[in-house]
């Protein structure tokens, strides 16, 4: 038996003073909330599922309701789920106006394919069961604001709450991760980043569990989270492993971030090269979130 144990982000970034309190105190729900599914036995999908649903809910982040807008100031989400000890995995890119894109992933892991795309993958879900909601329910007031700063004055996409993970371990010692986002605001219809790409911002085997968010072309061309797993699978320490591919990406590859990381004993780990990143955690011993 291992200790089960639960870690969200809600997004690495420079997040405005006033809103950190709020977006440190969503993580920690979040993870109490995935926490919730290991306490009661369940696996390490069903738990990150579980907090990643409670994050694209909340629209302090950039997944789900309050998500990032395309240039063309549409919703186009994206999110993927690995079971660990499995290598099942589902990714779900450029999809319509779903609340939760998680649970779209979790339901494709019993499928054959691992990624589907656009209009045909918003349409098996609604074939699944799952329902397309009209944009404006998930577009914020404070989504549209930062929308117009980005596409009509030019200011930084950094969205100040941004994508969203988690990695979970369960009582079998099963490890697991999940991504979801809106990517990045203004960004071309049809971009696609790293949340939904396995072996990039989502990746998970029988050593390593790891959920990135940043900019997402740089952890693309860097192939992060397999990357990462390799490292851990051939003996580097889990916090370095990380500190190191984060550096990386950041130094060769000209992009910045976090993530967040989990082996069958040790973790939580955190790291980031941008001025913060929310994130939470929950053991057995109870919860806590840092930013």
């Amino acid at each position: 038996m291992a200790d089960p144990l639960l870690l969200v982000h809600g997004g690495a970034g420079d997040i405005p003073e006033a809103s950190r309190a709020a977006h440190a105190a969503g993580c920690q729900e979040a993870a109490e909330a995935g926490g919730a599914v290991l306490a009661e036995g369940g696996s390490s999908v069903a738990a990150v599922c579980a907090a990643v649903e409670v994050l694209e809910s909340n629209p302090l982040y950039n997944a789900g309701t309050g998500c990032a807008l395309t240039l063309a100031g549409r919703i186009s989400l994206d999110a993927a789920i690995m079971e660990g000890h499995t290598g099942q995995a589902a990714g779900l890119a450029a999809l319509d106006a779903f609340p939760h894109p998680i649970r779209l992933a979790e339901r494709m892991l019993a499928e054959s394919e691992v990624l589907m795309v656009g209009q045909p993958a918003s349409q098996w879900a609604e074939r699944m069961g799952f329902r397309r909601v009209p944009e404006n329910e998930l577009t914020t007031e404070a989504a549209l604001k930062q929308w117009h700063r980005v596409v009509e004055e030019g200011a930084s996409p950094n969205f100040a709450g941004g994508t969203v993970g988690a990695v979970a371990r369960d009582a079998e010692g099963r490890l697991a991760a999940g991504t979801s986002t809106g990517g990045t605001m203004g960004k071309k219809p049809g971009r696609v980043g790293d949340s939904p790409i396995i072996g990039c911002g989502t990746y998970a085997d029988n050593q390593c569990a790891v959920s990135a968010t940043g900019e997402g072309e740089a952890f693309l061309r860097s192939v992060f989270g397999a990357r990462v797993a390799d490292a851990v699978r051939y003996g580097e320490v889990p916090a370095e492993a990380l500190q190191r591919m984060l550096e990386r990406v950041r130094d060769f590859f000209g992009g910045i971030g976090g993530a967040i990381l989990i082996t069958p004993e040790s973790g939580p780990e955190a790291f980031w090269t941008t001025v913060g990143m929310s994130h939470g955690w929950w053991t057995p011993q109870g919860s806590d979130c840092a930013i």
